[in-house]
C-alpha cells in the first residue's frame, strides 16, 4: 500500500514515515499543500494523510481542490486542531476520517488500513484465498495452518495481489504499490518476487496473463 504524506513538521514526519514503512507501508512525503496535486497525478496513491497547518496552500484548500478534480483517493486528516467545528469542517470538505494530535502510531496504521480495505469494497480485516491468509495488521501469511515466512516485499507484492483479486496488476502497477520515490527498483524485480511467492506458497496462486501482468483470480475466476 503506497501512502501520500503531507506534513511539513520534519520531525514528526519522520517519525510517521519511520513508522509506516515498518509496518509495510511506501510513503512519499511532501511539505506543503502546493505540491500534494503534483504527487496525486504521477502516483496511484492507496490513501493520503493530511496536515491542515500546511504552507503554500493550506491543508484544507488542498483536500477541496483534490476532491474538486474528482480524485476519490482516501484521506485522514491528521492536525492538531481538535475542536468540533474542525472536525466537522473536514468531514465535510472531504475527508475520510480524522485524527487529532498527539496520536498512537499503531491507531493511525489501523485507520490506514481500515480506509483502503473499505476503498476497495473489502469488509474481511483478513485476506485469504483458497489456504492463503494474509493478516495485513501483524503482517503474517499461512499456507494452511503453516506460518510462511516472506520478505518485505515478498509480503506487500502479496497483499496487494491480494486486495486486487480478480484483477490484473501489471509490473509497473506493482512497483507503484511497494516502491516509494527515490527507492532503487531492479528491472526483474516484480518477477523475483512472483518467483519467491509462487515457490513459498504454491505455484498456482499467481498468474501470469502474458504481455500483461499477474493475478490472484478470485474464486468465481477460477
Amino acid at each position: 500500500m503506497r501512502i501520500l504524506l503531507a506534513e511539513d513538521n520534519i520531525l514528526l514526519g519522520k517519525g510517521i514515515e519511520a513508522g509506516l514503512a515498518q509496518a509495510g507501508f511506501a510513503i512519499d512525503w511532501v511539505y506543503n499543500g502546493e505540491d500534494i496535486h503534483h504527487a496525486v497525478t504521477t502516483v496511484p496513491y492507496d490513501a493520503i494523510i493530511l496536515d491542515l497547518g500546511l504552507p503554500k496552500i493550506d491543508g484544507m484548500t488542498a483536500l477541496r481542490q483534490l476532491r474538486a478534480t474528482g480524485n476519490g483517493t482516501p484521506v485522514l486528516i491528521l492536525t492538531a486542531r481538535d475542536s468540533l467545528d474542525d472536525r466537522v469542517d473536514g468531514l465535510d470538505a472531504g475527508s475520510d476520517d480524522y485524527m487529532v494530535k498527539p496520536f498512537e502510531l499503531a491507531e493511525l496504521q489501523a485507520r490506514l488500513r481500515a480506509l483502503v480495505r473499505r476503498s476497495k469494497g473489502i469488509t474481511e480485516t483478513v485476506l485469504q484465498h483458497g489456504p492463503i491468509t494474509l493478516t495485513p495488521s501483524s503482517r503474517k501469511v499461512f499456507n494452511g495452518d503453516i506460518q510462511v515466512s516472506l520478505s518485505d516485499r515478498e509480503f506487500m507484492t502479496l497483499q496487494e495481489l491480494m486486495l486486487n483479486a480478480g484483477k490484473v496488476l501489471s509490473k509497473t502497477q506493482l512497483e507503484d504499490k511497494i516502491y516509494g520515490w527515490g527507492e532503487e527498483i531492479e528491472s526483474n524485480t516484480i518477477e523475483v518476487y512472483i518467483h519467491y511467492l509462487r515457490k513459498k506458497l504454491y505455484p498456482e496462486l499467481i498468474q501470469t496473463v502474458r504481455g500483461v501482468g499477474y493475478v490472484i483470480l478470485r474464486g468465481d475466476d477460477i
